[in-house]
């Protein structure tokens, strides 16, 4: 309890966070649909959502060693709420496009502060129910933040502004603290070649991640359009995806802990490919039917980044971790970035059914790929092997957060 209360702080930011940033993507589908907007400048604004992700990424880190962490929190939460409230002057999806740059800086450079700080704060004795506590309140933040898309109307002033108020609460927990502030860690070193020479399958992996909850949080309200969903209906439809993930965490770690990584990656592939065809399949069932096929998918895609990110961790010494972690943000990001745009020109083309379609074939590829890397090295043995994490999908600075917990078993 105490431990809780010492980083209440902290965790009332990540939910304020959590249901500002979270809550506009969705929302801005949503509102574009309602505009006018083309399929393919709906999807342009999950592209550049995560084009000012990995901007972030990579400039937080930097911004923390030169100002500290309360000011890059207050320079990251402001250029969110300037984007939030810019959607309310134009309705120009460039516009918009540039806002929603504004909006992933503000994720990825808020997340870089708390995780360092959090980082810096947590104790070997402390670590476990730290992370088990932030994994909890990252999570219902972002399951909450699309239910809380059922109470906003689209393309109307009041939901960005109710955003826009929401990010700025985010500032005044952490700023207000009387916890001092932690030291200033070094950023990260950003390289991209150290993830694909500790394991190219892990690089596939998390780029289909990318593909599979960008594409589907992005461009998933497009498609819940299309099928006749109304906006609360969309709400949870995008909320049974993070449930279904969410759920899946602990049994595909049970997995990942006891065989071998590949096979559980190729065989949790294979069911993503499956649910691909379930969901596509269940737009003619009905609402229930709907919300269990995201269920299903969330279920088996979510894990994918965790578990690609446990077999890289494999192949890396203790020394490398930080720098393998945000090498694995980095290929998410760029699948992230291109994803969303990708899956809405396809849905303009093709119908709705062509967003699973376009999922189910990178889970294709990365079957196919990972039986290929199979021959390629041996698997190392239980007791070399690090431990399964949930990793967060948050910032280059994770890994400084995890890295205690990937100690080999």
């Amino acid at each position: 309890m105490r431990m809780i209360i010492s980083f209440a702080a902290l965790f009332l930011s990540v939910v304020l966070l959590q249901f500002s940033t979270g809550g506009v993507g969705p929302l801005d589908a949503l509102s574009g649909f309602a505009l006018g907007f083309s399929k393919e400048q709906i999807g342009l604004l999950g592209s550049a959502h995560f084009l000012g992700f990995f901007i972030g990424c990579w400039w937080a880190p930097r911004l923390l060693g030169t100002i500290g962490h309360s000011r890059t929190f207050a320079v990251c939460t402001a250029l969110g709420a300037m984007g939030l409230i810019g959607h309310t002057l134009t309705n120009d999806p460039y516009a918009w496009a540039v806002m929603r740059i504004a909006t992933g800086v503000c994720v990825a450079g808020a997340y870089t502060v708390i995780e360092a700080w959090l980082n810096a704060k947590v104790t070997n004795e402390t670590r476990g129910r730290a992370m088990g506590t932030y994994r909890l309140v990252d999570m219902g933040g972002s399951l909450g933040a699309q239910l809380f898309i059922a109470v906003l109307p689209p393309a109307y002033y009041v939901s960005y502004n109710m955003l826009a108020l929401l990010c700025c609460a985010a500032l005044l927990p952490l700023t207000l603290t009387r916890a001092s502030q932690p030291e200033t860690p070094a950023a990260p070193r950003l390289r991209p070649k150290l993830a694909w020479h500790c394991s190219p399958l892990a690089v596939v992996g998390v780029t289909i991640a990318a593909l599979s909850s960008a594409s589907f949080r992005m461009v998933g309200p497009i498609y819940g359009q299309e099928v006749g969903l109304e906006i609360d209906q969309i709400a949870f439809f995008l909320a049974s995806f993070v449930l279904g993930g969410a759920l899946a965490q602990y049994p595909m770690g049970w997995l990942a802990d006891k065989y071998d990584r590949r096979w559980v990656l190729i065989w949790l592939s294979v069911a993503a490919v499956a649910s691909c065809g379930i969901t596509m399949a269940a737009s003619q069932t009905g609402t229930l039917g709907v919300m269990l096929a995201a269920g299903f998918f969330g279920l088996t895609t979510f894990p994918i980044f965790s578990l690609s990110s446990a077999h890289a961790n494999d192949f890396a010494s203790s020394e490398q971790r930080v720098e393998l972690s945000a090498a694995l943000m980095f290929f998410f990001a760029l699948g992230a970035i291109a994803a969303p745009y990708v899956a809405s020109s396809l849905i303009s083309s093709y119908g709705p059914p062509a967003l699973f379609a376009f999922v189910a074939l990178g889970h294709v590829l990365l079957i196919i790929f990972g039986l290929t890397r199979m021959q390629a090295r041996p698997v190392p043995d239980l007791e070399d092997r690090t431990r399964y994490v949930y990793a967060p999908r948050t910032s280059f600075t994770i890994g400084r957060l995890l890295k205690r917990s990937r100690e080999r078993k």
